[in-house]
């Protein structure tokens, strides 16, 4: 009953906030940091993922929630006096594909609390400001609702020029000061702003060492996202809507999640005036595109029945997929999706390892797992068009499951046969369509 007293109380001031954001556009917002009470910092706590990795104090949601209110009281005086001190984050590297490793950095339960309430102050107002083609880390929006945003403009479009951008390592780009001063136009509370300083200065602890750099926001951070959107949101989606669309001569379309976008237009010489002053844009804020990955393609409806080879039109990845032209049971030229190779191949590699890791825990337990990993999988890249793909992953999971339990035996490999009944007795999920096309 008190969680729901409390949610209600701090969506209501959460409207106000939004109706205050309205009502001053372009202008900075201050006072703010007094709406950040008690209340606020419990449910900052509640939204808080409970099972998250700790950070470099080893306390977890469980430990830190025995006995919290004095330590929520203590945040909350540290917080509002200025003697709060964001610890670094703890990096973690995960796999990326291709070899590579992605950085992750991990914050403390409690500096993820503080974080969580001051993204509950922010968000609020930037989402008065924030443009429909922004799809990343934002309430009510997903990849799949950006997926068919930019499917149902290409159909609309019929095809056209595709400038497929990849920002090079953007989370570790931000320029701090570019980000004070990017929050600073709608927000003037000194609190928040003290706040969001503390947490890019903060560090990263990497083989005991904590560095500290003036660009970059870890990944894994609360606020980061929300940074993010910020930073890109001055870059790329003003300049795209007031500088860009105005200029165009024909039609154009930009869908972005987080740092991930692409931008379709109508006719080549738009694509091609964007695309050479694109990455200026992005070095005025101490960005780069990446030169290889960046690229700009025809992906235009084909013509006919029938299309030969050296004529297909290009394809291009986009949030996990590759998109290409296809034919529908109709026999029509539609937008299809399919796992990208590189995705698929990196899922099948951690599914090995996690086989290899865990073979000796009992089949029973192992089949469970494996069937949550399979489900996580379906959940995003269950598409329309996209079975053979889902059919290949599961193929792959269980030929990696057989490898793995075949080294528990003396009697060696373990024949299709056996496994089957292993199988028939721990089943393993099938293949499934959770996104219709749209």
């Amino acid at each position: 009953m008190t969680e729901t007293k409390n949610s209600g109380t701090i969506s209501t001031k959460q409207r106000w906030i939004a109706e205050l954001a309205k009502r001053k556009r372009d202008k900075s917002l201050t006072p703010l940091a007094h709406h950040i009470d008690l209340a606020w910092l419990r449910e900052a706590h509640r939204q808080t993922r409970p099972g998250a990795t700790p950070g470099i104090d080893g306390v977890t949601a469980r430990e830190y929630g025995q006995g919290i209110e004095p330590k929520l009281v203590s945040l909350l005086d540290r917080a509002k006096s200025g003697r709060y001190r964001a610890p670094p984050v703890r990096r973690v590297l995960i796999p990326k594909g291709r070899g590579t490793m992605r950085p992750i950095g991990i914050p403390t339960h409690e500096d993820k609390v503080l974080q969580r309430a001051v993204v509950m102050l922010l968000e609020p107002i930037y989402e008065q400001e924030f443009f429909d083609f922004s799809y990343g880390f934002r309430r009510g929006r997903s990849a799949h609702d950006a997926l068919a945003a930019l499917r149902r403009a290409v159909m609309w479009f019929g095809g056209g020029w595709v400038l497929d951008v990849d920002v090079s390592s953007f989370f570790d780009t931000i320029d701090h000061d570019v980000c004070r001063a990017l929050l600073r136009r709608r927000v003037g509370d000194g609190v928040v702003e003290r706040l969001v300083g503390k947490w890019l200065r903060a560090g990263v602890l990497d083989g005991g060492v904590v560095k500290r750099a003036g660009r970059g926001t870890p990944q894994g951070g609360v606020i980061s996202p929300l940074l993010a959107n910020i930073y890109l949101h001055d870059v790329l989606d003003v300049w795209w809507v007031q500088d860009v669309q105005p200029r165009l001569r024909g039609r154009g379309f930009l869908v972005r999640y987080a740092d991930d976008f692409v931008i379709l237009f109508e006719h080549e010489v738009d694509a091609r005036r964007v695309q050479a002053v694109l990455a200026n844009r992005f070095a005025r804020f101490g960005l780069s595109l990446h030169p290889e990955k960046t690229r700009l393609l025809e992906f235009t409806r084909p013509r006919g029945q029938a299309v030969r080879r050296d004529e297909r039109p290009e394809t291009f990845d986009f949030l996990g997929f590759t998109h290409f032209w296809g034919k529908s049971r109709r026999g029509r030229w539609i937008v299809r999706k399919k796992t990208m190779r590189s995705r698929l191949s990196r899922s099948i590699v951690e599914v090995d390892r996690w086989c290899r890791r865990n073979r000796h825990e009992p089949v029973a337990a192992q089949a469970a797992a494996l069937g949550r990993k399979l489900r996580g999988h379906y959940a995003y890249y269950g598409v329309t068009g996209n079975a053979d793909a889902l059919g290949e992953f599961l193929f792959r999971v269980r030929q990696r499951w057989r490898k793995w339990l075949s080294t528990r035996s003396q009697r060696g490999k373990l024949s299709w046969r056996r496994f089957m009944a292993i199988e028939a007795r721990h089943p393993l999920p099938r293949p499934r369509i959770v996104h219709a096309s749209r």
